[in-house]
């Protein structure tokens, strides 16, 4: 199976949080599966410890995904048309979550998340709990 992790998952993971629960992480930790860091998450940390809402070390985050074998996923031209086409929810306007939604789709891959708001958007979908 082909696997993209939402930020806060990758975060989970990589900090052996509670939070990532058990049958996500048996999924995300299966060597049958290849599992995905979005260039978009990478992204995300960056802009949420610039601004002061995370606190972590972005350069032990990209090396625990090298070590823990993650692959990287560059944000394409495709996604993009894909991310246009997505529905729009007024409730839900966190552009992180919607370039991800966008490649999971394009890719073809399972989105792991936490995210209450990932299954309207009709994508494959592992829940973290």
């Amino acid at each position: 199976m082909r696997i993209l992790l939402d930020t806060h998952v990758l975060l989970w993971l990589l900090s052996e949080d509670p939070q990532l629960g058990t049958s996500a992480r048996d999924v995300v930790t299966d060597p049958a599966n290849d599992v995905f860091v979005s260039s978009a998450s990478l992204w995300e940390i960056t802009v949420k410890l610039r601004i002061g809402k995370l606190k972590a070390n972005l350069q032990q985050i990209i090396a625990g995904c090298q070590q823990t074998g993650l692959r990287f996923l560059d944000i394409s031209h495709q996604h993009y048309i894909t991310l246009a086409g997505l529905p729009f929810f007024d409730d839900h306007r966190d552009p992180f979550d919607h370039l991800l939604v966008a490649q999971a789709i394009t890719e073809s891959m399972t989105l792991v998340s936490d995210d209450r708001n990932i299954p309207r958007y009709n994508i494959r979908f592992i829940p973290c709990r």
